[in-house]
């Protein structure tokens, strides 16, 4: 059977086996090559406990146990000793050096400082002892006559002592890091070494944890793996793995004795985060011959704490504040592969190793199986943590999200806890965004919720607060920047830094009622009235705020998701509202980043927020496109002549949902929207209905909409009153402006009234004294109506107009709708 002893930084793997004819085998396996390369062969039945070779595969360190009394007297390893560790030369075979003969367990590791290397004059050998202290070695080696490489010093080789007095230590090979734990008092104290590419180290990290460390033995991860020698270790120390994340996460996860023989404890510490969360959780059957322990896994976005046959616990490291964010699965859902057992490390991310079988797997999240939760799910908690990791763990992919958009479409009145649509929106722009510019991610929100009140069943969960770590670098970049950053924004109160629309909404609903005058004006009329608002309310940031309503609304408007697809049919048309809101937006996010990211610069700021509000419009966009597709909706479903259908419905109740998610986020929507919902509310709802929805706001009166309806209907008796129904609920400036296409005498009437009250309103304390102008051609002699035409007229006549625009609303209008309307009440033909 082959039995993997250690995987080094290069992710190759050294593994044993016994020959036919007692011999040990050492092997080395290329994952990227996929290929067995055979290291060395001892001659005897030998006990291997830890095995590493050096970047170059001229140097293997192998320590072996020698339990019998025959073992230590042969012929091969001559020594009283228990353990022997060995430094061999393979490069070719050739002598075998004794680093170490105690009785005490030695491991080894070779360090991996630069990528790619392939020759050095020097390598550094760590030697971990079971008496609680790590040294290094090291190691000059010369080049000889045929490619033989010798150790250089026949002496005593070079050595510093690492740390002492430890009781847990961990390798990180991919970083060339070690941690390890001192016991400090009442506390125990977490420290790291960084070892760097010119063959120099240093403390970088020290962090106090509450862990009680008294009467343990020595326990290491990631110096090797003895299934044997791990098994007796583990039920006397420490159950401990730290795990770190490419954003600057560092999680310490522990696994606690619990005083309840049906309870699971561990503890989760988010160093980055400056707080530690202790789980506790009620097993739901209790096997006493089976171990408890929980196993730990590292799959970057997340920590996993795996107890087989019970549960699987998957914590969000980016966001662990909210209990909703942590998967929590059990039963099948909770089932790894053939992972049965307790006896697991991660070497490396999203990889276990079962110590018990000495095998190594790759673990991932599947996402049908994610997808198939989601869909499964009834708890709220469980929805919305499967939402985010789908989004966060597998970015964004099309087919994806289409499938996401689907469950969503299906499951807007299924949660209660939170907004589908928001959560969807706001963690799918967080997860775009984020990976353009560092600090990002601090900075732009990534979920709608302030709080959490649910409860997962039979899980109890205690947050505590813990000093954060004091780290010494100077000119690190990587892990340890991101890191440093993370912990700068704790002090700094972080959920603070996110941007929130609080004052978004504020400032909108000081301008909303001011800027439906501008449903009356065009473009350029639009910009007149941006420019005299700045004179009225000269604030800089208002002036901030309008010049962006003016520089981003025209490039925003043409995105080409929103020219292209023409599935779905959003109309091209000036929304100043909505345009007015994407100013605001673009002008306080401006402010927001430029405030916290100083250093990346105006013009790449200025980007980045044209790409998030434009991110925001597509995905919006994106949920219309599956919807209309789902629902097979034609691209012309716009017109009023028949009733709609159950698809339609069904995309009117989406849109509904859609629009409602917006207004709690205070957020624009693609142009058209409006005016497609109120389309589609026209032809689905009972008139009742659809003037409640219009009256509370669920739908707004477009002038797009509006004409069509005015001018495509005719004049049935049920058609009118839908018409009057309409008009009647119309701002003042939008009814004048689409009324006057409605060629109906009532509708002529109510024009003309509000003509004559407009016309004198706007006359004040005025004197009329020019002549009357030319009448109607047709004389008319009804005296009351004559007085009124004439003074019309002579007001006309001084320039006075109630609409900005020239239209054929004008005196001769008012008296021949005047006219008609009598010989209407009179029963007269005109």
């Amino acid at each position: 059977a082959l039995y993997v002893v250690n995987v080094e930084r290069n992710g190759k793997i050294i593994y044993t086996w016994k020959g036919n004819q007692g011999n040990t085998h050492i092997g080395l396996y290329d994952l990227q090559a996929k290929q067995n390369e055979h290291l060395y062969m001892f001659e005897k039945d030998l006990h291997i406990i830890s095995c590493s070779i050096n970047n170059e595969r001229t140097l293997l360190a192998v320590t072996v146990c020698q339990h019998t009394e025959e073992e230590r007297t042969s012929q091969l390893l001559q020594s009283a000793s228990k353990y022997l560790t060995l430094l061999i030369e393979i490069h070719p075979i050739n002598n075998v050096r004794v680093l170490k003969a105690v009785d005490s367990c030695v491991r080894v590791q070779f360090l991996y400082p630069v990528d790619g290397r392939n020759t050095s004059t020097e390598s550094h050998l760590l030697l971990v002892s079971e008496d609680k202290y790590i040294e290094q070695f090291d190691i000059p080696v010369v080049a000889e006559e045929e490619h033989k490489v010798v150790i250089q010093k026949s002496g005593q080789l070079p050595r510093a002592r690492v740390a002492d007095d430890l009781v847990w230590a961990q390798w990180d090979m991919m970083e060339q890091r070690l941690f390890y734990i001192v016991p400090k008092e009442s506390k125990s104290t977490l420290k790291c070494v960084q070892f760097y590419p010119d063959d120099n180290f240093n403390a970088i990290l020290e962090s106090h944890l509450d862990v009680s460390v008294n009467d343990t033995q020595l326990k290491l991860v990631n110096f090797g793996y003895d299934s044997c020698q791990d098994q007796d270790v583990t039920s006397k120390s420490l159950n401990l793995q730290v795990f770190t994340s490419k954003a600057g996460g560092l999680c310490v996860c522990c696994s606690l004795a619990s005083e309840t023989p049906d309870e699971i404890l561990y503890s989760i510490y988010f160093l980055h985060k400056g707080y530690n969360k202790t789980f506790r959780v009620s097993l739901e059957r209790t096997e006493s011959h089976k171990s408890k322990e929980v196993a730990f896994m590292n799959l970057d976005y997340y920590v996993a704490a795996y107890l087989p046959g019970q549960f699987l616990h998957l914590l969000n490291i980016q966001h662990p504040d909210l209990l909703c964010y942590s998967l929590f699965l059990t039963g099948e859902d909770a089932r790894i592969g053939t992972l049965q057992n307790c006896s697991i490390r991660s070497p490396l991310v999203s990889t276990v190793l079962d110590c018990q079988v000495g095998s190594m797997y790759t673990v991932s999240i599947s996402d049908t199986a994610l997808l198939q939760l989601l869909q499964n799910s009834k708890q709220d908690s469980e929805r919305l943590a499967a939402l985010h990791c789908a989004l966060l763990y597998f970015q964004h992919t099309e087919d994806l999200e289409m499938q996401i958009i689907q469950w969503i479409s299906e499951n807007l009145s299924t949660c209660h806890s939170f907004d589908p649509i928001q959560e969807f929106i706001i963690a799918s722009l967080y997860c775009r965004m984020c990976p353009e510019t560092q600090n990002l991610d601090k900075l732009l929100p990534y979920t709608s919720l302030l709080d959490w009140i649910g409860v997962i069943p039979g899980v109890t969960c205690a947050t505590d607060i813990i000093s954060l770590p004091v780290l010494e670098f100077q000119n690190s970049k990587g892990f340890w920047e991101k890191l440093s950053s993370n912990l700068e924004s704790v002090k700094y109160a972080e959920p603070h830094l996110h941007y929130q629309n609080n004052v978004l909404r504020r400032e909108w609903h000081k301008l909303s009622e001011e800027v439906i005058v501008l449903l009356l004006c065009s473009f350029g009329d639009f910009c007149l009235f941006l420019n005299q608002r700045e004179e009225r309310r000269t604030t800089a940031y208002l002036r901030n705020i309008f010049e962006n309503a003016k520089k981003y609304v025209l490039v925003l408007l043409y995105l080409p998701f929103l020219t292209s697809c023409k599935l779905v049919p959003l109309f091209e048309e000036e929304d100043y509202q909505q345009q007015l809101l994407m100013g605001l937006m673009v002008a306080q996010l401006k402010d927001h980043l430029m405030r916290h990211l100083p250093y990346v610069g105006k013009k790449k700021i200025d980007q980045i927020v044209l790409d998030y509000v434009a991110n925001l419009l597509n995905l919006v966009h994106r949920i219309m496109k599956e919807v209309w597709r789902r629902y097979q909706l034609q691209s012309c479903v716009f017109c009023f002549d028949e009733r709609g259908s159950a698809g339609e419905f069904a995309v009117f109740h989406i849109m509904s949902r859609i629009l409602e998610a917006a207004n709690g986020m205070c957020m624009p929507l693609p142009p058209g929207f409006h005016t497609l919902h109120l389309g589609l509310g026209v032809r689905c709802l009972p008139l009742h209905t659809l003037l409640h929805y219009i009256d509370n706001g669920v739908l707004h009166l477009t002038e797009t909409c509006v004409r069509k309806l005015l001018k495509d209907l005719d004049d049935t008796e049920q058609n009118e009153k839908l018409k009057f129904s309409i008009v009647m609920r119309l701002p003042e400036a939008l009814g004048q402006k689409v009324c006057q296409v409605w060629n109906h005498p009532v509708n002529a009437n109510l024009i003309a009234r509000k003509y004559v009250k407009l016309l004198l309103e706007k006359l004040g304390n005025r004197q009329c004294s020019r002549s009357i102008p030319e009448r109607l051609s047709v004389s008319v002699e009804f005296l009351p109506l004559n007085y009124l035409t004439n003074m019309l007229a002579e007001i006309e006549s001084q320039g006075v107009h109630p609409y900005e625009k020239p239209d054929h609303v004008n005196v001769r209008f008012v008296e021949e709708t005047a006219l008609k309307h009598t010989m209407t009440l009179l029963g007269l033909k005109y």
